[in-house]
């Protein structure tokens, strides 16, 4: 599936939720990964303010990507943000949404 870029050089952006990591399968524990380098993704919700408008998101970030003590109400640089669309079938129920992943997010403005 096709992503799209976004662009977050003008907004502010916070740390809403702290990172946690992302997990497969939450019954067994297992871990996502990222399928190009390996590394264990972590997920986090960001306060995106632009345009005298904010959002919160959840963005997925590899481990490497982040800086250590991401604490709520941290400002941030997100670099790399990008939005696809997704669609599944769960039980018979189809499901659908945006996911959002970022390369990196660090420390600062």
């Amino acid at each position: 599936m096709p992503s799209f870029k976004i662009d977050v050089s003008t907004a502010v952006v916070f740390v809403a939720t702290a990172p946690v990591p992302k997990l497969v399968n939450k019954q067994t524990g297992e871990r996502a990964v990222d399928r190009e380098t390996g590394a264990g993704l972590t997920t986090l919700g960001l306060l995106i303010s632009d345009e005298g408008e904010g959002n919160l998101y959840q963005v997925t970030v590899p481990e490497t990507g982040l800086p250590e003590d991401l604490a709520p109400g941290t400002p941030v640089r997100v670099i790399g943000l990008k939005a696809r669309d997704w669609e599944n079938e769960f039980n018979g129920q189809k499901r659908h949404g945006i996911s959002f992943r970022a390369v990196a997010v660090t420390a600062g403005v």
